[in-house]
């Protein structure tokens, strides 16, 4: 029995991932050559373990198909956001609306808590039953600031096929690893060649 690939095991995590949680988020379906695509919260249990790993939710949450489901809804708009930003283009209003729905399933603000013993605290309140809004909310929240910060002039989809992923540009590159770097590379090469033979 195989084990189910996680991103590391796939590409690396895209430039500009480690500083936004939404890159991540985006990413976490992946096309690959051949055909091959590779959904990181493609199960409940590949779900709970990828918001797991990011501190989104407890590792024993027991994620079910309609979270996983709501999870990868989000992450389907948010990638439309994405790539009408890339594009220049008006971003859709399901888009905007998915968005601005999950922002709004938790309080930003952390209400005041009262310790009988250490007094007074600020906390956002999130029982175990409203884990998904939470990183829903967190997730949509973190799309919304790298869409309206200056880093958005950087993003750019990864310019090798067929890979689908997104990235924040540095300098040049606009490739979210360097697998897909070479393959481009390797495409370019093959293309000229191709290109300059007799026929």
């Amino acid at each position: 029995m195989s084990e189910t690939p996680t991103a590391e095991s796939v590409l690396p995590p895209a430039p500009g991932a480690e500083d936004y949680l939404a890159l991540d988020f985006v990413n976490s379906a992946i096309a690959l050559p051949g055909g091959q695509f590779i959904d990181l919260l493609g199960t409940p249990e590949a779900t709970n373990r990828w918001l797991a790993e990011r501190g989104l939710a407890p590792a024993d949450a027991g994620v079910q198909e309609m979270c996983a489901t709501q999870l990868r809804s989000l992450r389907e708009h948010v990638r439309a956001l994405f790539a009408a930003r890339v594009g220049g283009l008006p971003a859709l209003p399901s888009a905007l609306s998915a968005v601005n729905v999950a922002l709004s399933r938790v309080p930003t603000a952390a209400l005041l808590q009262w310790d009988e013993k250490g007094g007074p605290y600020r906390a956002a309140p999130c029982p175990a039953n409203e884990i998904l809004d939470h990183a829903l909310a967190t997730l949509a929240a973190n799309a919304a600031d790298l869409l309206t910060c200056p880093d958005a002039e950087r993003l750019t989809a990864c310019g090798s096929t067929p890979c689908n992923r997104y990235l924040l540009r540095h300098g040049r590159r606009h490739w979210c690893s360097t697998r897909c770097g070479d393959r481009a590379r390797a495409a370019r090469a093959y293309a000229r060649r191709a290109s300059s033979q007799p026929r």
